[in-house]
This record gives structure tokens, sequence and C-alpha cells, in this order.
């Protein structure tokens, strides 16, 4: 059970498969990662929570812009890092996460293959080097 002193990680996704891998990752690293399924429970864990990063697949049902608009809107939004995915053929919607607030926006395959990175750069803690 997390502390309120702790820090924290957030992700949106509606995919289990998403979910899953970011989830265990995460874990796997050692990094408190939970999920938030809507603004509401986001403004939640903000209120709760240190919060460091913010991961958010675009593609959700739910909305995945206005979970970035409702980031940026909280008290403490600007302390937090968001990072985005999506499809490759959604350049649309790429390009308006930046435009809302996202610090970086990557296509799904960069966002797979970096994932490890990402959730170190998105904890503060530093990745093992490949020995």
């Amino acid at each position: 059970m997390l502390g309120p002193e702790a820090t924290l990680i957030l992700f949106f996704a509606s995919d289990l498969v998403w979910a899953t891998r970011i989830k265990r990752t995460a874990e796997g690293l050692g990094i408190a990662c939970r999920p938030v399924r809507d603004n509401q429970k986001l403004s939640l864990r903000m209120d709760e929570f240190e919060v460091r990063g913010l991961i958010i697949d675009l593609e959700t049902e739910q909305g995945g812009i206005d979970m970035v608009q409702a980031a940026r809107a909280h008290p403490s939004g600007n302390d937090v890092r968001i990072i985005c995915f999506g499809p490759h053929v959604r350049e649309d919607l790429l390009a308006q996460a930046s435009q809302v607030g996202a610090d970086r926006v990557l296509v799904r395959g960069a966002f797979d293959r970096r994932l490890v990175e990402i959730l170190h750069e998105l904890d503060g803690s530093e990745a093992p080097s490949p020995d």
C-alpha cells in the first residue's frame, strides 16, 4: 500500500493489453504505477500522491485528449510529465495531444520499444546500463 508521501506514475489505457504491459513492466522495475479510468480518479490520485508522470493511450474511448487537459488543469499539473501514445495513422490525434499539453507523443511502436526507458524517465530513476 502506498503512503501519501509516495511518488507515483499513473496510466490511462482502456485496452487490457496495454494496461497490463505498462503495469507489469513498472512492477518489474520496482516503480509504483497505478491506473486511472477517468478524470475524477486522476484528480483524486493527484490530490493524494506526488504524481511524477502520466501515460495516456490516446485511443481510449473515454478520451485521452480530455485527460491531458484535466491533468494540466490540476493545481499540480505542471509538475507532471505527460507521455501519450497512439496509432501512427492518427496523426491528427497525436498532434492534438501535443497542442493541449503532452510533453511527448509517440506512435505505439516507439512507445512499446521505449517503455522501460520511459518509466525510468518518469520515475526519475536511472535505467541500468546494459552490460
